[in-house]
This record gives structure tokens, sequence and C-alpha cells, in this order.
């Protein structure tokens, strides 16, 4: 009895990391050269997108998940901004829609094909336009359809709901300075954000009203980081006065004093937090690192442990985390990254080594599923709705998902003047000249269909073609 464990016993202990195999990179890739502190890169089941080096504007790269090796220069991308891309997102509830945030000051939502791009795209499902400056983090709701948050580097934070393409709630006057970061809680009733001016405060968007607060939640000077916990907790990471990096766990009860402050090194590349609430471990990729540090957040003290790193040669430019739902159980793979080098996106596969063959229900407990649990105007009247739960127990299969619809509100073009002065992004906000009538969808087909008759005749053309040469030949 009088014998302790001296090594907390966890299943994450022996987590093995490893980089694939060269062919199953993606190589040949201008990563974004941004001074920009944001992922570069999101993930989904179906895609892997990544910010690139574009001339004349923004653009990124959207990757089918099979599509590895060279990608050719020619391959198309997204390139509607006129300035370059500094965010991207997925939507959590469709894996065929994605926005962006650019310095052009405009959010522009995107709906991919089905099988990706097979020419360039230029014209979004919608443009949000509400920001003055520079638009850094996007984020999608986390469990309402529809619905987007996009912060700006006029320090305001504007609520969409996409499918009227309006700007439904705007924060303003919170902020005094550049926010770094956003993060939504587990149902998206809160929103916690993080400062150039040192605080972390949570923020009830929808009464908007600031609902705790810690100054100076890390002393140093560069960009801190904050994401909720599944328990409603706070995870930080920052910079000590002595330029340390610090990882910090918070109480929105009690902002006085953190639950724990963690030193780990002199670095000055900012940590990106990944945080994986089926588990409640939390990854960190430093920017400009080589390295992944995992760890596990428990009720008992000291409530952050340290689990390991995952090592690797190169420096990351930014990282892709793939969602839950992207993972191959069968491997017993708890999470996979995406690695943005200069030229290179390498995934890099976490796993739990086990003997058995058969499902590890304590690895995969049910994870958020691609269903949203409210509809946008439910949530903007108050509704709230925890993630729907799917059993990853024989794979998850996408679905086929349908297409984004934006519908104008009669009233939304007629802004009272009143509130004109106070709700500029109300104003502003305008979808891009979209389909708006039966015959311009009916020109489309038409031209579709010839395009389609031409193909056809082309291949004819073709293979009566190749016949003469054979004959030729022989």
């Amino acid at each position: 009895m009088t014998s302790r464990r001296v090594v907390r016993q966890s299943k994450f202990r022996h987590v093995f990391g490893q980089a694939v195999k060269n062919d199953q990179c993606y190589d040949d890739i201008r990563v974004s050269r941004v001074t920009w502190d944001s992922s570069f890169c999101a993930v989904n089941p179906k895609f892997v997108a990544i910010i690139i080096e574009a001339s004349g504007g923004g653009a990124f790269l959207v990757l089918p998940q099979q599509k590895t090796g060279r990608i050719d220069k020619s391959y198309p991308t997204v390139c509607g901004h006129t300035g370059p891309v500094l965010d991207i997102d997925w939507c959590p509830h469709n894996d065929n829609v994605i926005a962006s945030g650019s310095e052009d000051c405009t959010v522009m939502v995107w709906q991919i094909p089905e099988n990706g791009l097979v020419t360039a795209m230029s014209e979004p499902v919608v443009v949000l336009q509400g920001h003055s400056k520079r638009v850094g983090i996007i984020a999608w709701h986390p469990t309402a359809r529809d619905v987007l948050l996009s912060a700006g580097c006029d320090n305001q934070i504007i609520i969409w709901n996409v499918s009227t393409s309006e700007a439904m709630i705007t924060l303003e006057d919170m902020h005094p300075d550049v926010i770094y970061s956003v993060s939504w809680n587990r149902n998206g009733s809160l929103i916690c954000t993080a400062c150039k001016d040192k605080a972390i405060r949570v923020i009830d968007p929808r009464e908007e009203k600031i609902v705790a607060e810690r100054e100076k939640a890390h002393d140093g000077a560069r960009p801190t980081r904050a994401i909720f916990l599944a328990n409603g907790n706070i995870f930080t990471t920052g910079f000590s006065r002595m330029s340390e990096r610090q990882l910090a766990l918070w109480n929105m009860d009690n902002m006085e004093e953190p639950i724990t402050v963690h030193e780990m090194d002199t670095s000055n590349g900012v940590l990106l937090p990944f945080y994986d609430p089926d588990t409640n471990v939390v990854y960190l990729c430093g920017k400009g690192d080589s390295s992944i540090r995992y760890f596990e957040i428990t009720d008992e003290a000291p409530f952050v442990h340290y689990l390991s790193t995952f090592t690797t040669k190169e420096p990351q430019r930014g990282m892709g985390y793939m969602p839950k739902r992207g993972l191959d159980v069968n491997k017993c793979e708890i999470s996979r990254f995406f690695k943005l080098q200069e030229r290179k996106c390498e995934p890099i596969i976490m796993t739990v080594p086990r003997k058995s063959d058969l499902f590890q229900d304590d690895l995969y407990p049910d994870t958020a599923g691609p269903d949203p649990a409210v509809e946008a105007d439910e949530w903007f009247e108050g509704k709230n709705g925890d993630p729907i739960l799917i059993s990853l127990r024989n794979g998850y299969v996408p679905g086929k998902n349908r297409d984004l619809k934006v519908v104008r509100r009669p009233h939304s073009n007629k802004v009272p003047k009143d509130t004109e002065k106070t709700t500029p992004a109300n104003k502003s906000a305008s979808p891009t000249p979209s389909i708006k009538s039966e015959d311009k969808l009916e020109e489309i087909l038409k031209e579709i269909k010839s395009l389609k008759d031409l193909v056809s005749s082309q291949e004819k053309r073709i293979i009566k073609l190749e016949e003469q040469m054979s004959k030729i030949a022989i």
C-alpha cells in the first residue's frame, strides 16, 4: 500500500508519431510568406487547403486528400481576393464549403466542387464586407449552420449569417488593439479572445458583453493564443517577461490566478494550440519549430501533464489539423497533422500502439459529427445546441453535402438611417453578383451542355485520329 506510482499512468504516454513517406506528401507548393501568425492550412476528411504565394492578389490551394505527390504549378487555385489571404477555415457542417479572410478587408465563402477544382475559382458564393482593415481570423460556429465569425485588424469581431450574407453582430470597443485569436466554446454560446493588450476576454456575443477578463494573462510582448476546453476552462499560450514560452490554464469563473502555468523554452515562435475535446489532449505547434509537443489536461494537479514531443528535421511554417472523423480508427490514429514547410506539406500521423484489431472505445468516444445542432436564425435568437455526436466504430463515410445557398432578405438592402453609422458592417455586407434569376441559371445550364457536347465531339475526333495514326504506323 505504501508504494505510489511515480510515473502517472496515461494511455497517451506512448503516442507514436510518424511522418508519411515522400510519395504521400504534397510537393512543390509555394507556401505563403505573409508575416501573420495563422496556421496557413485547413483540412477536413475530403480536402487539404493551403494558403500560397500569389502574384497580383491572394490565393489558396484546395487539394483532394488523395492528390499527393508533386503539385503542378498550373494547378487551379481559389483566387478571388485582391490582397494576400491570411486565414482559412472549413465549415464543420459542409466539407465542400470554406471561408477565407484577406488583407483586402473582405471575407469570402467558397463552394468547392465535389471532386476538387478543375479550373481556377475566382467567384465566391458570397463576399462579406464590413471590416475596415485586413481580416486575419476566420472561425465557423461549431454547432449552428452558416454562422461565421471574422476578426480584423480594425479590432472588431463580426458574426455573419452566411445564408443571408448579413452582419448580424458587430463587437466593437471591446478590444483596444489587434486581436490575436478567437475561439468558440463547445456549444458556441461564448467566445474567448486574446488581444495585443495582453488581455484574455470571454465574451457573450449575442448579449454583446464581456463576461470574464484577465489583464496580462502572459507578461511577454509576443502574441498570445487562447482556446476553450470542453469543460469550459481556458487554455492559453504566450510569453513571459523574460521571453520564455508559457502555457497556462484558467477557470473562467475566477480569472484572478491561473489554475497552473508551465514555462517551456526560450524560442520566439508563436505556439499554435490544437485541441481534441474527446481525449483532452492539447498539441502545441510552434511557428518556426520542428516539433509538436502534446499534453493531457486532467482535473488533478498539475492539471496539464506533458506527454511527449514529436520532432522532424524541417521547421514548420504552418500546420493543419484533421477533425476526428477524418482519422483511420483501424490504425488507432488519434490525430493527424499537415505540416507546412517551405515547398511542401507533410502529413504526420499520431497513433496509440495497440495489439488488438478491435475498435478501441477508449480512444474513440462519440465525436462531433457534420450535422448542425441549430439553424442560424435559431442561434441568433438565443438558442444553443451541443454538438451532435457520431460513433466512429465503423469509420466515417463523408456524405453528399448540400450546396450553400445565399438568399438576400428583402429588408437587408435597406439599413435604417439611425443605424447606418453604428453598424457599417450591415450596410456594406453584400453578396457577390450571384445567380439571381431563373434565366441566368438556364443560360449557365445551356453553356455547360454545349461544353459537354464540344468535349464529346473532340473525344470522338481524337479516337478517329488515333485510329488513322495506328494505320499509318502499321
